[in-house]
């Protein structure tokens, strides 16, 4: 490893600079007048610029080679395309008006491609949007996506479902690397503050491919906040109040780029009391959470890097039982004091017709749980009664090979060390170190009609326990891909991919009472690799005036681990074992878009998704999300004018929406589970943009639960004992940039 650092560093400082420039003209195809502040950017160097009011733009200091460039703007069909530098150095596009909504390029995915183009099928949205239809958490706003949802602890404490599969089996990306934060654990959240994050990208279905053991079931990505364009600066303030639980989220930024340095500074602060229902106060679902992220950037001609830092701190209440009523923002015992610290470092090297890219990461989680019986007469806490310090190192090295005829093609090597230690007075899981190596290599085949991506992948799992255990897994997979153009406006996919997942530290060697769960839990180290084949079909349909899609999954899972009772009490607590059993998952999502011509502003949406989990023997899985459809009407007008005519306060990219939630009963519950019936959500909110002089000045308003249901999701963990969801919120936004 020494070796292989010492290559690079050398490498990187030996770079010989070149000085390639591209200049252009971006205008419309109906009128052939300029398109300003259309945004031009090369999704494999990151880098990027807009149109002044001539519809021009120039980019310095680009390296030789092939690069994708894309070019976006509200109301217009993205343009993407593959150019030849320094070959060519001038280029007109046009760009053709669209009502579809605007393309971004998939980060998540290993070729940085539009989602159009790409053969996986990934999800994106943005936070904002996120955010702008009420949730109040980034866990609570992923389940705005198709096929996501979030098993839930109260308003603090999510984790992500993706396709009836979670903790373990979902990996998050943050920063370009693994997010770990013992998220074997129930109650252990995301631990990601939605700050500073731009957009969340999905991946439904085995991407072990790709990431490795933890994505057998899916990724959840989360993409920072992109530096400022070249040669700029901006700052932004953001508030935000939510009613029900009197709370609020306050974040402020500062970015600046130069030719050939950049940074971010941003930092947040949020606070919520216990949710209200329509009849009590949820005791102890409070918390509070500081966040602190930077990052800083380097680019020349044919070496780019950027590091990035994220601290996160967090005070999280446990809710246990129906208790105090008031709006008090410390958390009770028992809770938990999180401090998450993350940091990041992520650099390409430009070949004449190549490139590599190396990311490091190293994460440290300090995860402390107090208990009421670890305090003093004065009620002061003693001392933790768990808490478990995860350090986590990873790689991953990956080189993009010279273009040969239709093929791309990336092969890498992935990996990790991580260390688990315990300085609370009780121990659940012991101290081990774990040790991950993968191989792996990527192809894509671009066809005029059809593209074909495959490749596969070999992993190795070391989990050491001193004096206990030294257990190794190994594992093989692979994936295929067809995106095939039906017809001019239907779009198919179908992917074929293996996945697996070693067992984690948690269910090898627990033995113990976990707080929060009220389960006294006993690993089993003879427990197999879970390994998994899925199918996913997906057909889209687009024009003018409506966008349909539909997409269908079969997952198999081998030796799918499980927890059961086996009807003895240790402590008063019921005894769980870690169990092993063959299970299938299958459903899919299915939606339309319409957005009839020439009422481009009107939008309806409607969709549906369903998951039935089972064991080989017919007995359904736990944590499987209801079955839901959501609809929507949304209006949008774009008041904006030619920059010479505009006047110096007006209204903006406005927006309205309503939107009704309908989630049918879960009635295929494991043995252990309760059923949940079925009910309704009404929300809706409006926003916009006031231009004042050179700044700009968003607002968002939003109701959700309008009715005030009492109601419990099949994925909360209250429901056990009864306890609802939140009831009825508004949420007031303002964010300003200076």
């Amino acid at each position: 490893m020494k070796t292989i650092l010492s290559w690079l560093i050398l490498l990187s400082v030996s770079i010989i600079y070149s000085q390639n420039t591209l200049e252009g003209i971006i205008t419309d195809s109906d009128s052939n007048e300029p398109i300003i502040y259309a945004n031009i950017y090369f999704p494999q160097l990151e880098k990027g610029t807009i149109t002044n009011e001539d519809g021009a733009f120039s980019i310095h200091d680009l390296p030789s080679g092939n690069y994708k460039i894309v070019i976006s703007i509200i109301g217009y069909k993205t343009f993407s395309t593959t150019i030849s530098i320094p070959e060519i150095q001038d280029l007109n596009i046009v760009l053709t008006a669209s009502a579809i909504e605007m393309e971004e390029v998939i980060i998540s995915t290993p070729f940085h491609k539009l989602q159009s183009e790409n053969v996986m099928k990934v999800e994106q949205k943005k936070v904002k949007d996120l955010k702008a239809s009420g949730a109040t958490t980034l866990s609570e706003g992923i389940t705005n996506i198709a096929g996501v949802e979030s098993v839930t602890t109260g308003l603090s404490i999510g984790k992500p479902v993706i396709r009836g599969l979670s903790s373990n089996r979902v990996l998050v990306y943050t920063q370009g690397i693994r997010l770990e934060n013992q998220q074997f654990g129930d109650e252990h959240g995301l631990g990601i503050s939605a700050s500073g994050i731009e957009s969340v990208e999905v991946i439904k279905g085995p991407a072990s491919l790709l990431y490795g053991s933890d994505a057998l079931g899916g990724v959840l990505y989360l993409n920072p906040e992109k530096f400022a364009q070249l040669n700029s600066s901006s700052g932004d303030v953001n508030a935000d109040y939510y009613t029900n639980t009197n709370g609020f989220s306050t974040n402020a930024g500062f970015k600046s780029s130069s030719d050939a340095f950049k940074f971010i500074f941003r930092g947040s602060l949020t606070e919520h009391a216990d949710y209200n229902t329509k009849n009590f106060r949820v005791t102890n679902t409070r918390f509070k959470e500081q966040d602190f992220k930077s990052a800083i950037g380097c680019q020349v001609s044919k070496f780019k890097s950027e590091f990035r830092y994220n601290l996160n701190a967090s005070q999280i209440g446990i809710p246990e039982e129906i208790g105090i009523q008031d709006t008090n923002k410390n958390p009770l015992l028992p809770k938990q004091r999180i401090n998450n610290h993350i940091f990041s470092s992520k650099s390409i090297v430009f070949f004449k017709e190549s490139s590599l890219n190396f990311n490091f990461g190293f994460t440290y989680n300090d995860r402390k749980e107090f208990e009421e019986d670890h305090i003093d007469e004065s009620n002061e806490v003693l001392e933790p009664a768990l808490q478990m310090v995860l350090k986590t190192f990873s790689y991953d090295v990956k080189y993009n090979l010279p273009t040969f005829g239709k093929f791309e093609t990336i092969i890498g090597v992935q990996g990790l060390n991580q260390t688990n230690t315990n300085h609370g007075k009780e121990q659940l899981i012991p101290d081990a170190t774990t040790n991950d190596f993968g191989l792996l290599a990527t192809s894509h085949i671009h066809f005029e009609k059809i593209d074909i991506q495959l490749g596969a992948r070999f992993d190795n799992r070391n989990i050491n326990v001193k004096d206990d255990i030294d257990k190794s897994f190994n594992s093989f997979n692979a994936a295929f891909g067809i995106k095939l153009n039906l017809f001019k406006k239907i779009t198919t996919r179908l992917n074929l991919a293996s996945g697996f997942r070693a067992p984690n530290l948690a269910e090898l060697t627990s033995f113990g009472s976990h707080e929060g769960t009220n389960r006294f839990e006993i690993g089993n180290s003879n427990l197999k690799n879970e390994q998994n084949f899925q199918a996913d079909l997906a057909l889209e349909f687009k024009n003018e005036h409506i966008e349909v899609f539909a997409n269908a999954f079969y997952n198999k899972v081998s030796n799918y681990i499980f927890l059961s009772p086996n009807g003895e009490f240790e402590e008063a607590d019921p005894v769980y074992l870690y169990l092993q059993d063959d299970a299938k998952l299958y459903g899919g999502e299915f939606g339309l878009h319409i957005h009839p011509h020439p009422l481009d502003w009107l939008h309806f949406e409607s969709s549906f998704e369903t998951v039935i989990g089972k064991q080989s023997n017919n007995d359904y899985l736990p944590l499987i999300p209801a079955n839901k459809i959501n609809n929507i009407i949304r209006v949008e007008f774009n008041y904006e004018k030619d920059s010479n005519n505009s006047p110096n306060f007006y209204l903006n990219n406005s927006y309205a929406f309503i939107k009704l939630s309908s989630v049918f009963e879960q009635n295929n519950t494991s043995d252990f589970e309760t059923e949940t019936g079925s009910y309704n959500l009404l929300s809706l909110g409006f926003g916009g943009e006031i231009k004042i002089s050179k700044h700009i000045l968003t607002i968002h308003v939003s109701g959700n639960n309008l009715t005030n249901k009492v109601y419990v999701n099949h994925l909360s963990r209250l429901k056990a004992d009864g306890i609802p969801n939140m009831g009825r919120n508004f949420n007031f936004g303002i964010s300003y940039t200076l």
